[in-house]
């Protein structure tokens, strides 16, 4: 038998054997106060065959409890809902120490609300205002054990992060030793203050005066230093590290 075909030109039954194993589908709870919304991701969703929505809610008490219940494999988590907002449900997701991964879904645009939440562990924020096809991308990528954070929400973020020492996960004279022994050196910062901001290798250089060359070189050795290999992944290292970036003083 030859592609499902026998050799007398006919077509043949495969044994259960033969037919390929499906994957399990990837589990999705939606949580947003707005039913509209819901209803919205529910049949985008239920368009792709890989992904299955396993529960949904309008109230944070009530999403927590399901995701108790049934720990699916994301949650398409809003930051502003009733009676437990979303960074107190990641607070809460964070001591139970479930394997759920953290989708932010939210129309803010508010820059501490994303720190706080990369902080508490969550694995994407995705602007409701973003298209259909990348909410689902981002569902597999998170699903896929990736971060997602499109370019302008991580420069913000990181703008935002720097911008707020108050706003670092640890503070007290164990958190100051922690940063005195960064490996990166003030230029290294500097390059880092930058990539924050969106500047591209020639738009260091010549902010730097220095050569691109110098940047990037200054870049491998920074990732090298921290073991991150792209400036996504540095970025997030920062957030989540609490890796000071303003000035040395």
């Amino acid at each position: 038998m030859i592609n499902g075909f026998s050799e007398a030109g006919g077509t043949s039954n495969p044994s259960p054997a033969d037919e390929p194993q499906g994957k399990p589908k990837i589990r999705v709870a939606i949580a947003d106060d707005h039913p509209i919304v819901r209803d919205g991701i529910r049949k985008l969703l239920s368009l792709e065959d890989d992904i299955e929505v396993v529960a949904e809610a309008g109230d944070g008490r009530e999403i927590l409890q399901m995701v108790q219940e049934c720990e699916p494999d994301v949650l398409l988590l809003d930051l502003r809902m009733p009676n437990m907002d979303g960074l107190a449900v990641m607070r809460s997701l964070q001591q139970l120490n479930l394997r759920t991964r953290v989708i932010i879904l939210t129309a803010s645009e508010d820059k501490n609300e994303f720190v706080n939440a990369m902080k508490l562990g969550c694995s994407g924020i995705v602007l409701k205002q973003t298209s259909p096809e990348l909410i689902v991308k981002s569902i597999r990528k998170v699903h896929a054990g990736e971060i997602w954070l499109d370019s302008h929400t991580t420069a913000a973020v990181m703008r935002q992060f720097a911008a707020s020492p108050s706003e670092m996960p640890a503070s007290g004279p164990g958190a100051a030793k922690g940063r005195e022994r960064s490996p990166l050196s003030a230029r290294e910062r500097e390059i880092v203050m930058l990539v924050a901001q969106g500047y591209k290798n020639k738009e260091m250089a010549e902010k730097m005066f220095i050569s691109e060359q110098t940047v990037k070189n200054h870049l491998h050795n920074i990732f090298d230093k921290l073991g991150v290999s792209d400036r996504l992944e540095l970025a997030l290292y920062a957030i989540h590290k609490g890796l000071h970036l303003g000035n040395d003083r």
